[in-house]
């Protein structure tokens, strides 16, 4: 079984956490909305929802993949970079307890699970604004009895490391190479975004299908021959609203095997 496990959005996301965007007004309504399109995407790729109740509180708390990292074996509650962000893990660790022994970062390290990446053994963590060192030998503390490899890599002019590049299979990559440098990734194959959408890179790769955002067209072209190649699927959703907080369709759940 597959769950998704997914938070309402906050009535306060207007007062969300911004670093490269502007602030701009955001409608919460339709924000709803886009959100609930995306549950039912991801229902669509077989996954079981556990929705958890918006908090009013929180205003970035839809985002639940910045407060855990969940692998196979493990899953690791982070410690948000923004200081705001912070009170959002103790619900995620709740929610995540039944299915995973559970580890958590401790001061003075910092990181948000978008810009962690795992491809195989393999975990890659973008060196961004809200993720440093001392939370990336944490984490190969924590993950080397399991086999892993934990490495941080340069991002720059994103906020995080899967704004830059994300997994659109198991053996390919979607990726913005003026953010990060694909050579970090080996023999990956790579499908880079347009020029004229920097943020395109982010896509959600489950299982025998994928989700992407309907707003980059260009970068969208390319991701439909991708996957008739790869004989996946593809849902479009929109998530307008969401983007706005700086979100992306992979910040927006936590996807794990029960």
């Amino acid at each position: 079984m597959i769950i998704a496990i997914t938070r309402e959005v906050s009535p306060a996301m207007v007062n969300c956490e911004l670093t490269h965007f502007s602030r701009q007004p955001i409608d919460i309504e339709l924000a709803y909305r886009q959100h609930q399109a995306y549950e039912d995407a991801l229902k669509t790729l077989g996954c079981q929802v556990q929705r958890m109740p918006a908090d009013p509180e929180l205003p970035d708390s839809v985002f639940v993949e910045d407060a855990a990292v969940v692998l196979d074996e493990v899953a690791i509650i982070t410690r948000p970079g923004a200081i705001s962000r912070r009170p959002e893990t103790a619900s995620i660790a709740s929610a995540l307890k039944p299915y995973r022994q559970l580890y958590t970062i401790e001061a003075p390290g910092t990181v948000d699970g978008g810009d962690v990446l795992c491809i195989g053994k393999n975990i890659y963590v973008g060196l961004s604004t809200r993720s440093n060192m001392h939370a990336i030998e944490q984490m190969q503390d924590i993950l080397s009895p399991h086999g892993y490899v934990v490495l941080g890599i340069p991002v720059s002019g994103c906020l995080h490391l899967k704004s830059a590049v994300t997994l659109l299979s198991k053996e390919t990559l979607l990726i913005n190479p003026a953010w990060v440098d694909a050579t970090i990734f080996g023999d990956m194959q790579v499908i880079e975004v347009d020029p004229l959408e920097p943020y395109g890179a982010n896509v959600l790769w489950i299982g025998e299908g994928v989700i992407y955002p309907a707003n980059f067209p260009r970068t969208r072209q390319r991701v439909e021959e991708a996957v008739k190649k790869l004989g996946i699927g593809l849902s479009m959703v929109d998530v307008s609203e969401l983007q706005k907080a700086e979100g992306a369709v992979t910040c927006c759940s936590l996807i794990l095997r029960s």
